[in-house]
């Protein structure tokens, strides 16, 4: 994965993880935008068998619980597509602001290409109980909630907040593990 100080050790198992613009640019305020994240992940379960507990996706970042075959594989999968598919769309709709933010930020030893779009890493922490799953699916239902966007999670339109309220959300998630 990249330059991360972080590991996976158990590429199996579930992990808590975070994905994050460089710089904090607000990426996902549009649906389309938001749509290559969720195609993406749809993809990666059907090829990768990618297993997502629980997610959120704000404005420049999102929360996962996730696991898969070989997850740093499915993760720099993920970052690599989504980060092609969105630049291609901030080219499309000249969006000239943000797409000169991603090639100022970028760090120097990215010399493939001319923009960065993620943060290097995804600071994926494993899941060693019942207990921290379920603590970590809370934190990541209740993020739009604490950042004042909505009143209760299930009404966060990019969560599984919903799906464990009984509703059908945009991915399906699994929620027995």
């Amino acid at each position: 994965m990249g330059r991360s100080r972080y590991k996976i050790y158990e590429p199996t198992h579930p992990h808590f993880i975070t994905c994050t613009v460089l710089h904090w640019i607000p990426i996902f305020t549009r649906t389309d935008s938001v749509q290559i994240l969720i195609d993406s992940l749809n993809y990666l379960k059907e090829v990768d068998n990618l297993k997502i507990y629980a997610y959120v996706i704000l404005e420049n970042h999102l929360h996962m619980i996730i696991q898969s075959d070989d997850l740093d594989n499915s993760i720099k999968k993920f970052k690599s597509f989504t980060a092609k598919e969105i630049l291609k769309l901030l080219h499309t709709h000249n969006v000239k602001m943000i797409l000169d933010q991603l090639a100022f930020y970028k760090k120097a030893h990215k010399t493939d290409s001319k923009y960065q779009l993620w943060q290097e890493g995804s600071a994926p922490k494993l899941i060693q109980s019942d207990a921290m799953m379920i603590e970590r699916i809370n934190y990541i239902h209740n993020n739009p909630v604490k950042r004042g966007y909505v009143d209760e999670a299930k009404y966060w339109r990019y969560s599984s907040a919903r799906d464990y309220e009984g509703n059908e959300g945009l991915i399906e998630v699994e929620r027995f593990w």
